[in-house]
C-alpha cells in the first residue's frame, strides 16, 4: 500500500512541472534579476491578468535586458495543495546596471 501511495505522489508531482517564458529585449545577459515578484492568480489565472511595466522598473525601455515569467515547482505544489484554486507565478525583470 505504501508503494502505491508513493507512486501516486510521484505521479502527481510530475504533473506540477516547471515552465518559463523568457523575452530577451536588448541582447545582453544578466544573472541576477533587478526585480522579482510573485504574481497571485486564482483558478489558473482564468480571466485574470497581471501587468509588470518593465520600462518603468528599469528607467526606460532601453535599459531592459529581459523579462521572465516562471512557473516553479513550488508554485505547482501550492496549486496542487489548493486543488488549483491558488496558482502563483514568478515574474522577473532584468535591467542594465547603471
Amino acid at each position: 500500500m505504501k508503494n502505491k501511495m508513493l507512486s501516486i505522489v510521484v505521479f502527481i508531482a510530475t504533473l506540477t512541472g516547471c515552465a518559463a517564458q523568457t523575452f530577451t529585449i536588448n541582447g545582453d545577459t544578466s544573472n541576477k534579476p533587478t526585480t522579482q515578484e510573485t504574481q497571485t492568480f486564482f483558478i489558473s489565472g482564468l480571466g485574470q491578468e497581471r501587468i509588470t511595466d518593465a520600462a518603468a522598473l528599469c528607467g526606460g525601455s532601453d535599459n531592459i535586458i529581459k523579462v521572465e515569467v516562471q512557473h516553479t515547482f513550488v508554485n505547482g505544489l501550492l496549486g496542487l495543495i489548493t486543488f488549483g484554486i491558488y496558482t502563483p507565478r514568478d515574474a522577473k525583470v532584468f535591467c542594465k546596471v547603471k
